[in-house]
């Protein structure tokens, strides 16, 4: 049990990372590693993205992230039920002794990313060393907080960045130069490998380098807090004190910041359009979506700007009415807040010009892939929300203020894929 060694009476001083036994798969037990891959739960597009994972390979990791069946605790036992039984065949395997990872993701367009693999000691925001910046969906929350006790499992780790003086991340490229335990490239490009640090003296050094230290959630703020719900259910110590997560220097490897979109079921793109008439500048763009984003990039430059698709063109909505945003914004916090565009969104779009609720399923999903959403809101007589990714530096600021953005405002990446290495928490 690698975390009991805590107390909860000593509070955290910097990042705690843990070596801990992995859970992966054999590879002799597989069609191929990047068959039994996926992208984190909240990125598959399902239906579609579902179903092409589950027929890529019968052990694809899917099966345990977003197991399917007609009701949760159907679905969360099945998952167990399968993690046994993956087990018991040798499907998964646990590595013999506790390790940190190194886990890097190349590309041909030159991106690399490495990072450090381990079980982060969970702490509550007001301690100062895991900043979030975004609120979280209870719902969500519950749904993987059953998934994880029921399979008493780790599956996925959650991504956090952190700005490091360069100690453990000297450690990460040493070991990067080393035969690594797996290689894999997955189809959307992305090679994945993936090394062991077992030395107890490297695992000192990489320890003390992050010891003052803080990080930025940067993907996976349900998972957090579901560990955070999870170890204040368990007597200290235990194994839900830790949390697989992937830690990533971000001075030496920086991340890509992306938006995740809004897909509005049941409201045509005629009735958002009508609802924004008089409120914001509205164009409509005959342009592909390459051209359309690049629209919306330059309106973000002077301001707040959208762009809506779902009947075969774009339409770029810029220059909110200062009196609809003084109505509907909260004053009480920061300018840098108050101008986002994913608060415009949601306290002015979404709460009063739209009536959608943020957190129904049954009228707004969450899209990371900006085709995809386009596609489906067409498809199925939506309307697609684009919307242009925030600076980086802009979300660590209001972070270490203490101050949530809105829901689902940014995709960091690349973000680990799903199935590589998973944490048991009781090996």
């Amino acid at each position: 049990m690698n975390s009991a060694g805590h107390s909860e009476a000593t509070a955290p001083r910097g990042l705690e990372l843990t070596p801990f036994r992995g859970l992966r798969y054999d590879p002799d037990r597989v069609g191929s590693l990047a068959a039994v891959t996926s992208p984190p739960y909240d990125v598959v597009v399902r239906p579609d993205g579902l179903h092409h994972l589950q027929d890529a390979d019968p052990h694809n990791i899917v099966r345990l992230i977003l197991p399917q069946a007609t009701t949760a605790g159907a679905r969360n036992e099945q998952a167990a039920d399968t993690l046994r039984r993956w087990l018991a065949e040798g499907v998964l395997t646990t590595d013999a002794v506790p390790a940190l990872y190194v886990y890097e993701q190349r590309h041909a367009d030159g991106m690399l990313q490495r990072g450090l693999i381990g079980t982060l000691r969970v702490s509550e925001p007001s301690a100062g060393v895991v900043l979030p910046h975004e609120d979280v969906m209870p719902h969500i929350v519950a749904d993987r907080a059953a998934l994880m006790r029921a399979t008493r499992a780790n599956l996925e780790p959650l991504l956090l960045t952190y700005r490091g003086d360069g100690t453990a991340t000297e450690a990460v490229e040493r070991t990067a130069d080393r035969p690594p335990l797996l290689s894999t490239t997955t189809e959307d490009g992305f090679s994945h490998r993936l090394w062991s640090i077992t030395d107890p003296a490297e695992v000192a050094r990489i320890q003390a380098g992050l010891a003052h230290h803080q990080a930025l959630i940067a993907d996976g703020h349900h998972r957090w807090a579901t560990y955070l719900r999870l170890r204040a259910e368990h007597a200290s110590p235990s194994p839900w004190d830790d949390g697989l997560v992937l830690l990533v220097d971000t001075v030496r490897h920086p991340l890509r910041v992306r938006a995740i979109h809004r897909l509005l079921h049941g409201l045509p793109v005629t009735g958002a359009l009508a609802a924004v008439e008089g409120l914001f500048r509205v164009r409509r763009l005959e342009a592909p979506l390459p051209r359309a984003l690049d629209a919306l990039a330059d309106a973000t430059a002077g301001g707040n700007a959208f762009l809506l698709a779902g009947d075969g063109a774009f339409h770029l909505l810029d220059r909110p009415d200062p009196a609809l945003l003084a109505r509907t914004v909260p004053a009480d916090r920061p300018r840098a807040w108050r101008t986002l565009d994913a608060t415009v969104l949601h306290a002015t779009l979404l709460d009063h010009v739209w009536h959608v609720p943020e957190d129904d399923p049954a009228r707004i999903a969450y899209i990371h892939d900006t085709a995809a959403t386009v596609e489906k809101a067409e498809r199925d007589g939506g309307t697609a929300v684009l919307l242009h990714p925030v600076r980086e530096e802009v979300v660590r600021d209001l972070a270490r203020q203490g101050v949530m953005m809105p829901r689902k405002s940014t995709s960091f990446g690349p973000k680990p894929a799903s199935g590589l290495v998973l944490r048991a928490l009781d090996l």
